[in-house]
């Protein structure tokens, strides 16, 4: 008999499914212990949206943001 196992979302698709195309081109990375997310947007407010639209799903673990912000020039 195999006992039913609950499915987490995973940070990938809450972030490949935003409004916002920029998200959803971030690169996701996940243990048991935490989140890694990375890649590069163009504004530390789309940095910490990324965050935080991960953060319902952490589930104890933490979050590592490794997002790098490419200023205009």
């Amino acid at each position: 008999m195999s006992a039913t196992t609950w499915s987490r979302p995973q940070a990938a698709e809450v972030l490949t499914q935003s409004p916002l195309p920029l998200l959803r081109r971030l690169k996701v990375e996940e243990t048991d212990q935490e989140i890694v997310i990375s890649g590069t947007v163009p504004s530390y407010y789309l940095k910490q949206l990324a965050q935080e639209a991960i953060r319902p799903i952490l589930d104890g673990r933490r979050i590592r943001n490794r997002i790098r912000v490419s200023e205009p020039r």
